[in-house]
C-alpha cells in the first residue's frame, strides 16, 4: 500500500524561518532510515503559504484566485513523505518517528491505486486514462499501481532548468470524504490534460488520496505522540489529491490549476464547488547552506539520485 504523510505547518513554517542544521541533519537520517528500509518513495516541503495561491470554482462558475497567506496555519501543509508500507499501522509507525516535533501534526493518508478502477463495461473508443498511465509510467521507467484522481508518476524527478516546481493540492469535499471514485468522464478528461502536461514535461507527478475513515493523525504535543483515527471533520482544508509541476511561473501554474478544477467540477457527481491550493516547492539551495564533508547537503543530494532511480 502505498501512503502520504502529511506534515502540518505551524507559526515559524509560516512565518519563512529556516530549519537548523540540528534540524536538516535529523530529517536526512531519518529518510535515509526509510529509503535503506525500502520504504520511502519521496518527499518534499513546501514553502510558506505567503508564496502561494489558492483558487476557487464557485458554484456561479467564477473562477477567482486568492493571494496567500492563509489563516489556518496548523491545517495548511508544509511538506510531506510518500511512502509504501504493508499497512495503516506501519504507515503510522513511521509518522511516529518524525523527528524534530515538539507540537504539531502530521496526517496519513492511504493513495488510490490504478487497481481500485474497475475497467467500464463499455470501454470508451480510443486511448483512455488508463492508456496514458500506462504509457507514462513505462516512459518513466516506473511500474506498479497507479493513482486515481490526478494521474502520474510518484517519484522525485530532477527539475528542469529555468522551471519552478509547484504543487497543486485539491480539497477535499463529501464526494471525496464519502469514497466515490470519480467518474469515467472525469478521468478521461484529467488523463487528457496530464498527457498534454506530460508531453510538455510540466508533470512530474500525482495521487488521489482515499477518504480520511481510512486514515490517522499523529498529534505532538509536550513530548506525547497520540494517535488519532480518522474520519476527521475539517473536509474543506483536507486534501483529495495533489499533482507536482515544474512550470517556469507562478502563473503558469495557476493556469493549470483552472483547467484541472473546471474539469473536477463540472464532470464530478454531485459537485457543485472546489478548490485547489498552489505552493511553490523547496529546492536544497533554497536551504542554508552547508559545506562539511558528508554533511546533511551531501547526503541529501545521494538521497535524491536514489529516489530518482540515477543510482543503483
Amino acid at each position: 500500500m502505498r501512503f502520504m504523510m502529511l506534515i502540518k505547518s505551524d507559526a515559524p513554517s509560516e512565518a519563512g524561518v529556516m530549519p537548523k542544521q540540528e534540524m536538516l541533519a535529523a530529517m536526512g537520517k531519518f529518510n535515509e532510515e526509510m529509503a535503506a528500509a525500502g520504504v520511502m518513495l519521496g518527499g518534499e516541503g513546501l514553502q510558506p503559504s505567503a508564496k502561494g495561491v489558492r483558487v476557487r470554482r464557485q458554484t456561479d462558475k467564477k473562477l477567482t484566485v486568492i493571494d496567500g497567506p492563509f489563516a489556518e496555519a496548523k491545517e495548511l501543509v508544509a511538506g510531506y513523505w510518500l511512502i509504501q508500507a504493508p499497512s495503516l499501522k506501519e504507515a503510522v509507525g513511521w509518522a511516529q518517528r518524525v523527528p524534530c516535533v515538539e507540537d504539531g501534526e502530521i496526517e496519513v493518508r492511504r493513495l488510490w491505486e490504478m487497481s481500485d478502477f474497475p475497467a467500464p463495461d463499455a470501454p470508451a473508443p480510443g486511448d483512455d486514462w488508463r492508456a496514458f498511465e500506462s504509457r507514462f509510467r513505462e516512459e518513466h521507467g516506473q511500474g506498479g499501481s497507479q493513482s486515481a484522481a490526478a494521474p502520474a508518476v510518484p517519484s522525485m524527478p530532477p527539475r528542469k532548468a529555468g522551471t519552478k516546481r509547484f504543487m497543486l493540492m485539491l480539497k477535499s469535499d463529501a464526494a471525496a470524504e464519502s469514497g466515490n471514485l470519480p467518474t469515467e468522464a472525469a478521468m478521461n478528461q484529467m488523463g487528457e490534460l496530464m498527457e498534454e502536461l506530460g508531453r510538455s514535461g510540466a508533470l512530474l507527478s500525482g495521487e488521489g488520496l482515499r477518504p480520511s475513515r481510512e486514515g490517522a493523525r499523529v498529534r505532538f504535543s509536550g513530548g506525547k505522540r497520540t494517535v488519532l483515527d480518522g474520519p476527521f471533520s475539517e473536509t474543506k482544508e483536507m486534501i483529495a489529491g495533489y499533482i507536482m509541476l515544474q512550470v517556469p511561473s507562478l502563473a503558469d501554474a495557476i493556469a493549470f490549476a483552472k483547467r484541472w478544477l473546471v474539469i473536477h467540477v463540472e464532470t464530478g457527481a454531485g459537485i457543485e464547488a472546489g478548490e485547489l491550493e498552489v505552493r511553490q516547492v523547496f529546492e536544497l539551495d533554497d536551504l542554508p547552506a552547508d559545506t562539511s564533508e558528508g554533511g546533511w547537503r551531501e547526503r541529501e543530494e545521494k538521497l535524491r539520485e536514489k529516489l530518482e532511480g540515477r543510482r543503483a
